[in-house]
């Protein structure tokens, strides 16, 4: 065993000894990153095909992105809300017009967007709505990933995110995905909801993509009940799913629009929410905020990793690589006795794998995948999840799809 060897296993260890137990990592140490590409730190280079989440839509070490990060950090990081800054009114002037909504609230991590937007949500529907006081209830969706705070996890139904943290936040009602009929029966029976939080495509759940149509039906829902319609669009949006947004596939404008993660192209944690005047004006000085919320870097950031979006036209890379992924992965399924068949849209996409005969086969997989220089990672034990940076491209991709279908055949 070589130095190089010796220090990823030490690395990895100083994670097991000093370090929280609450992710189960693929045993890779990542040193380097650039566009699709990661190294560990015995210099194997690796496709990078989870993306952090979708986080590094722009790829790893975008130099615009960089280059905004690093000239900020030398002139001011953080003023606190408590005064104004030179950066924050150009990003939500520049981030309200790309997106198309009056104002932004800016946070930092998906998670306080989510808890920002049901905030907001609530607030609105006692003062605009006019429900009582405590009686506000938000729709969700079963199978959902919206975060991992007490409020978030209150109405998730995977017993591995909530169990013995409760207990829980009142005022969700849970519902199928996918179906709107159980929306409307809700809506029409309950006049105490207040919005309906929904990802247009369940990430976490395993790239669930509901049917065409379901997003623009429960919008016409919600707006006929006046009911704010809430789209995290965490994961799903900044290009990922080969639109800007992906309720632009139904054409689907959100009352509250949630987003995070390739907000900053994965180079400092930045979320925001985005809603009109009539709602967001609710909120008050002193009545929600952030001491980090819409800092200097990140605002400089966000400007910097958006205009890479639009620039480089990754969200019609993302729509025309996608197609090709899954018709390559379809057409490897029909033979296959272990990958049975994929789903996704733009360049978020999932392989659901016959894991009958061995309960752990799709993490074997992904260790393969690793050692054949790809990384992804499964979810709920049979899907593997593919998201590699938008800025891949098709030579690239189908030596991507060779390599995913040359390790699955040595498993058939």
């Amino acid at each position: 065993m070589n130095t190089n060897e010796l220090a990823a296993s030490a690395l990895m260890e100083l994670e097991n000894n000093f370090g929280a137990h609450n992710y189960h990592p693929i045993p890779v140490v990542l040193d380097k990153g650039k566009g699709v590409y990661v190294w560990d730190v015995n210099g194997k280079r690796y496709y990078d095909f989870l993306s952090a989440y979708s986080a590094v839509n722009q790829g790893h070490c975008h130099p615009e992105i960089v280059n905004a990060l690093l000239e900020q950090a030398q002139k001011l990081t953080l003023t606190s809300r408590a005064f104004y800054n030179s950066q924050l009114g150009k990003y939500e002037e520049y981030a309200t017009r790309y997106f198309g909504y009056d104002k932004l609230l800016p946070m930092n991590t998906g998670a306080e967007a989510v808890e920002s937007a049901i905030k907001l949500c609530r607030k609105w529907a006692y003062e605009k709505k006019g429900l009582a006081d405590n009686t506000a209830q938000i729709i969700v969706c079963e199978n959902n990933f919206h975060g991992r705070t007490t409020t978030i996890v209150s109405f998730s139904i995977d017993p591995e995110a909530k169990n013995h943290y409760g207990p829980f936040t009142p005022g969700f009602i849970v519902i199928p995905y996918n179906d709107v009929d159980s929306l409307a029966k809700v809506v029409e029976e309950n006049r105490s909801v207040a919005g309906f939080l929904v990802e247009p495509i369940q990430g976490e759940a395993g790239v669930y993509v509901p049917d065409e149509g379901y997003l623009k039906a429960c919008y016409a829902l919600c707006k006929k009940h006046d009911v704010l319609f809430i789209a995290d669009e965490v994961q799903t949006g900044i290009a990922r799913t080969g639109k800007l947004l992906a309720c632009d596939y139904e054409a689907v404008r959100p009352d509250i629009l949630i987003l995070g993660k390739a907000l900053s192209g994965g180079v400092c944690p930045v979320s925001a929410i985005l809603a009109d005047q009539e709602i967001m004006e609710v909120i008050r000085p002193g009545q929600h905020g952030s001491t980090f919320g819409g800092n200097p870097i990140a605002a400089a950031v966000a400007i910097a990793a958006l205009k890479v979006i639009e620039n480089e036209k990754l969200a019609e890379n993302a729509y025309a690589l996608g197609i090709l992924f899954r018709e390559e992965m379809q057409k490897f399924c029909l033979q296959s006795k272990i990958a049975a068949y994929v789903r996704g849209k733009g360049l978020l996409n999932a392989l659901i794998i016959n894991n009958e005969a061995q309960k752990d086969l799709a993490w074997d997989i992904c260790i393969k995948l690793s050692e054949n220089g790809l990384l992804a990672k499964p979810t709920h034990t049979n899907i593997i999840r593919f998201a590699p940076p938008l800025v891949i491209t098709e030579k690239q991709l189908r030596e991507c799809i060779d390599i995913i279908q040359q390790t699955i055949d040595a498993f058939e």
